[in-house]
C-alpha cells in the first residue's frame, strides 16, 4: 500500500525522523486555518496524490500568508495530476534549504536483501541523475538481519560522498528511517529531498512509503491509512473477497488459477489483441484450490468493470477441478441473470476436464464459448472484445 506524503510524514515523526510541521486540508478555508496554525512566514501547499511530478503539474505552490494559502489550495484542490484527482492538500511549514540530498531504502528481490540508495544531489530530477550519472547515486546492500546500524549508516554516507561534518548529521537520520522501514513493515522508504537547513539541521522534507500488505495482521493501525477516495472500487471489492486482483487498462477480462498461468494468459491475450486493438483488462488469480464460490466471486468483479467487453477464463485443473470451475461459471451467470451480456471464452484442461466441459455444454449459455487451447481462446476473446465496441 502506497501512502500519501502526509501519512509518510506522520510515520516519520512517530519514529523520530526530523520533519517540519504539516497539516492536511480538504477545503480552502481549512488550508487557511492550517497556515495560521503553523505560524511560519512561508508555507508550501502540496497536492496529496500517489504519483510523482506534482511540482511540474502545478500541484506544489508557495504561499506567504494564510490568505494566499487559501487561494493556492483552491487552485490545487480538484486538479487532475496524471489521472489522480486531488482531494486534499498538505500545508507544510516552509524551510530554509541550504542543500538537498536523496535517500531511499527498498526491497531488493533479486538479491534477497535490502538496498539503500543515497546521493548528495537530491531534488526532483533524481531519476534523471540515476540514468545520466549513476556514479552520483551510491548503492549499498543492507542485510535484513542487521539493518542500518551506526556502522552501516556511516558506510552509506561515505559511499554517497558527504563531507565529514554533514555525514555525521545525516547518519543518525538514516538509522531512524531504518526504524520506519522495519517497524512498519515497509517495502520502500524514500526521502527526496532530505535537506540541510541554513541552521545546519537535517530534515526529511518529502517522503514516500510503501507498506507490505502481507504484514497487515501485525498492524491494526494501518487500516486507518486506507483512503476510500483513492482506492479503485473493483480492487476494494476483490480485496474484500480475498481475491488476487489487479486492474489494468484494457478490454479483455482474465481469470486463471495460479500466478504463472495468469501471467502467461496476459501475454497471449496481449499478443492476440494487437490484431484487434484490445488489451488485457486485469490480472485475477483464483488460486490453486479455488472453489465454485471463488470462481463466481472472480467473475462478479471482472464483469463489474465497465471497460471489459469479453472475458477469458483459462484454468488448468490441478487442486482446482475443472467441474468446480464450470459450476462456478454457471452459478455466477445464473446469479447475474439478464444484467450480464458480456461473452465468456472458457478454456479448461487438467483434472476433471471432461466433466467440466460437459457441465458448460449442458448449461448451453448463449454467452459462453468453449476453447480447446490457450492460444485459440485468446484469439477468440480478442475478436469478441473488438466486436463489442
Amino acid at each position: 500500500m502506497d501512502l500519501f506524503e502526509y501519512q509518510a510524514r506522520d510515520l516519520f515523526e512517530k519514529h523520530g525522523v526530523p520533519v517540519l510541521g504539516g497539516v492536511v486540508a480538504e477545503d480552502p478555508a481549512t488550508a487557511k486555518a492550517a497556515a495560521q496554525q503553523l505560524g511560519t512566514p512561508v508555507v508550501v501547499v502540496k497536492a496529496q496524490v500517489k504519483t510523482g511530478g506534482r511540482g511540474k503539474a502545478g500541484g506544489v505552490k508557495i504561499a506567504k500568508s494564510p490568505e494566499e494559502a487559501e487561494a493556492k489550495a483552491a487552485e490545487i484542490l480538484g486538479m487532475d495530476i496524471k489521472g489522480h484527482t486531488v482531494h486534499r492538500v498538505m500545508i507544510a511549514a516552509g524551510a530554509d534549504i541550504a542543500e538537498e540530498y536523496y535517500f531511499s531504502l527498498l526491497l531488493d528481490r533479486a538479491n534477497r536483501n535490502y538496498l539503500a540508495m543515497c546521493s548528495v544531489e537530491g531534488g526532483v530530477e533524481i531519476e534523471q541523475l540515476a540514468v545520466e550519472r549513476p556514479e552520483a547515486l551510491a548503492r549499498v546492500a543492507v542485510d535484513p538481519n542487521v539493518g542500518i546500524d551506526e556502522a552501516k549508516a556511516k558506510e552509506i554516507v561515505e559511499a554517497a560522498r558527504f563531507d565529514a561534518e554533514t555525514g555525521a548529521k545525516v547518519a543518525p537520520v538514516l538509522q531512524k528511517l531504518w526504524d520506519v522501514y522495519r517497524e512498519e513493515d515497509a517495502t520502500l522508504v524514500e526521502v527526496n529531498p532530505l535537506v540541510k537547513t541554513g541552521a545546519g539541521d537535517i530534515v526529511a522534507l518529502d517522503g514516500k512509503v510503501t507498506l507490505d500488505e502481507n504484514a497487515e495482521f501485525r498492524h491494526e493501525d494501518h487500516a486507518a491509512l486506507v483512503d476510500a477516495k483513492d482506492e479503485d472500487p473493483l480492487e476494494a471489492k476483490a480485496k474484500a473477497l480475498d481475491l488476487n486482483y489487479v486492474k489494468l487498462d484494457g478490454e479483455v477480462g482474465i481469470i486463471g488459477n495460479g500466478a504463472g498461468l495468469v501471467m502467461s494468459t496476459l501475454d497471449v491475450v496481449a499478443y492476440a489483441g494487437e490484431e484487434h486493438g484490445v488489451k488485457p483488462a486485469n490480472f485475477l488469480d483464483i488460486g490453486g484450490g479455488a472453489s465454485a464460490e471463488v470462481m463466481a466471486n472472480g467473475l462478479s468483479v471482472i464483469l463489474g468493470d465497465e471497460q471489459v467487453r469479453a472475458v477469458f477464463v483459462n484454468v488448468f485443473g490441478g487442486i482446482t477441478a475443472c467441474d468446480a470451475v464450470a459450476n462456478g461459471i454457471v452459478g455466477a451467470l445464473e446469479k447475474l441473470g439478464e444484467s450480464e451480456n458480456k461473452p465468456l471464452v472458457v478454456r479448461l484442461d487438467g483434472n476433471n476436464v471432461e466433466e467440466g466441459r460437459a457441465i458448460l455444454e449442458k448449461a448451453n449459455h448463449p454467452l459462453v464459448t468453449l476453447a480447446d487451447t490457450m492460444d485459440g481462446g485468446a484469439a477468440q476473446v480478442a475478436a469478441l472484445a473488438a466486436n463489442g465496441k
